[in-house]
């Protein structure tokens, strides 16, 4: 299946907050259960809010070509 640009955006956006949480307790193995927990809430909240907003929704739907997003997950 295509990655959309919300895709994208939202896996980049997660990897900046669990590298802020990482860094917030000095801690760079894995994460303990609750702060997993709230990561994966926050991207559900995350979704929803892209998703709430019609411009958004449809400019993030759009699929991105593959060689972009390989190229994106590499970084």
């Amino acid at each position: 299946m295509a990655k959309t640009y919300r895709d994208v955006a939202i896996d980049q956006m997660m990897t900046t907050v669990e590298a802020a949480m990482s860094n917030a307790i000095n801690w760079w193995g894995s994460l303990p259960t609750p702060m997993n927990e709230a990561i994966d809430e926050f991207r559900a909240q995350l979704g929803a809010a892209i998703d709430s907003v019609e411009f958004v929704k449809k400019a993030l739907d759009r699929p991105v070509p593959e060689r972009s997003w390989k190229a994106t997950e590499q970084r």
